[in-house]
């Protein structure tokens, strides 16, 4: 026994026909995405940054900022930070989810195929032949029966794209995946600032406890001959105290300098995919805070928000939640798939070798739920709330991306002045403790006053550090604003 051969529903030829005609006439619902809005017009007409001064050109910046403060334990840092560091792992691994989302849009656009195969045995009871009769009777036809079935076939799928549903959801993961690749980069910036400024704040942290400990000597000498000389009966008690009073201040000083530097070990470390205290002996050595160039390429407005991660990756959000609309609109029309099934079977195994003799089914399925309440209407209105709340954050990221770069240009700009300030205090303050310490070895000057001179240059010692690591601070972050630091994801 064998089953049935050439049962179609529908002629191929007609489902093909019908297919192509469906595919001829399919369109896509929703907006098209025409690109961003302009939310910033006078920075792009104005191709300058209005906080620059002459130090800031409009030459191309690099994208490997950090080369320019000339420290290679800072580049070699920033590196290793960017191939270990833990948050760019967490980034890569979105990336790649939202590449796979995309790869699986794709493949739901191509019909799906199956294959199955069925060896069944089956016993049936003896039949109630007074039963069929009408009878009232116990006859029966005597004896069980058993029968084997054989199948195997082939079945596939296809959900035509009638009203660009598919399409759409192409379109908005190929958009998000994009989005994921500029949070990426993001990451990259945001990581290269923050190791450039924790190596900094540590090389300033070792500089001040130098210069803190170098006072701390020079203040215990001033103690041993004050001291000597209170034996001698040339100076007084009073003189002593005040010294030691002195170096003890001196010395308070110095601890929370001690807890700063060992976290910025402890940041940096962690920042390099390292645990606490990994990199103590590479960065003991007391080194000066690297200081920027005279001039820093700054480049345009436009180029800016064409670099910058963030104001990508909102663009590129947007135009995924622009496709959505799209998705939304076309599940309130009709959608059409096609299936077929092609089989082979029979009682005996041997019929599944019959190629001549099979079944094939193919038909189309056209359904619509055209009476849902206003449920899908609604879907729509949501998809273009999100649309508009996607180019909000674009508008704002935009608006923050351009004060993000004025006001590191302006913190740089009058961070110099500060700078060249600073420093010509400290040097009068070195002069006036040379002449303090000269009265005073020759007799005409008091205690008093070289104390208080060493108190005013050791200040202004640390207040021009203090200012050198804040403008180079400046420098990062106006590389950070700039949207540099980061490279293309393979």
């Amino acid at each position: 026994m064998t089953m049935p051969t050439q049962l179609t529903t529908f002629p191929a030829a007609r489902l093909i026909a019908l297919a192509a005609a469906a595919l001829l006439a399919g369109c896509a619902l929703g907006p098209e995405y025409a690109g961003p809005p302009d939310a910033a017009p006078r920075a792009a007409q104005s191709g300058r940054f209005v906080r620059a001064d002459a130090s800031a050109t409009a030459a191309m910046p690099s994208n490997r900022w950090w080369e320019g403060l000339d420290d290679p334990l800072l580049n070699s840092l920033v590196q290793r930070a960017l191939e270990a560091n833990p948050n760019l792992s967490v980034a890569r691994a979105r990336l790649q989810q939202s590449r796979a989302a995309l790869n699986l849009e794709q493949a739901n656009a191509a019909p799906t195929v199956g294959a199955s195969a069925l060896a069944a045995h089956a016993r049936l009871p003896p039949v109630n032949l007074a039963g069929l009769n009408g009878g009232s009777g116990s006859s029966s036809s005597g004896s069980s029966t058993s029968a084997n079935l054989y199948s195997l076939g082939f079945d596939a799928t296809w959900e035509v794209d009638l009203f660009g549903a598919h399409r759409r959801a192409v379109q908005s993961a190929g958009a998000s995946a994009e989005a994921a690749e500029a949070s990426l980069a993001d990451v990259q910036v945001s990581l290269a600032a923050e190791v450039a400024n924790a190596y900094i704040n540590l090389r300033d942290r070792q500089q001040r406890l130098a210069l803190g400990e170098q006072s701390v000597r020079a203040q215990e000498d001033m103690l041993r001959l004050t001291g000597q000389r209170v034996e001698r009966g040339t100076a007084s008690a009073l003189d002593q105290i005040r010294i030691q009073n002195q170096l003890d201040g001196t010395r308070a000083d110095l601890v929370p300098l001690q807890a700063d530097r060992d976290a910025y070990l402890n940041q940096l470390a962690t920042l390099l995919g390292r645990e606490p205290g990994a990199l103590d002996g590479e960065l003991a050595a007391v080194a000066p805070v690297p200081l920027p160039p005279a001039q820093v390429a700054v480049g345009d407005p436009t180029s800016l928000l064409r670099r910058r991660p963030d104001v990508r990756a909102a663009e590129r959000t947007l135009a995924a939640d622009t496709a959505k609309i799209g998705q939304a609109e076309a599940a309130r029309y009709p959608s059409l798939k096609l299936f077929g099934v092609i089989g082979l079977g029979g009682t005996h195994a041997s019929d599944l070798t019959r190629l001549d003799d099979f079944a094939a089914i193919g038909a189309p399925m056209l359904s619509w739920n055209f009476l849902d309440f206003g449920r899908a209407k609604a879907r729509v209105t949501q998809a273009e709330r999100v649309r508009d709340e996607a180019e909000a954050k674009y508008r704002q990221a935009v608006l923050e991306a351009l004060r993000d770069a004025e006001d590191s240009l302006s913190r740089f700009r009058y961070g110099r002045v500060t700078v060249a300030t600073v420093a010509r205090t400290k040097a009068s303050a070195d002069r006036a403790l040379e002449l303090a310490s000269q009265r005073y070895k020759a007799g005409t000057g008091t205690l008093i006053e070289v104390l208080d001179t060493t108190r005013q240059q050791l200040s202004a010692q640390q207040n021009l550090l203090q200012a050198e690591a804040n403008l180079t601070r400046s420098f990062v972050g106006i590389q950070k604003a700039l949207g540099l630091g980061w490279s293309p994801e393979g």
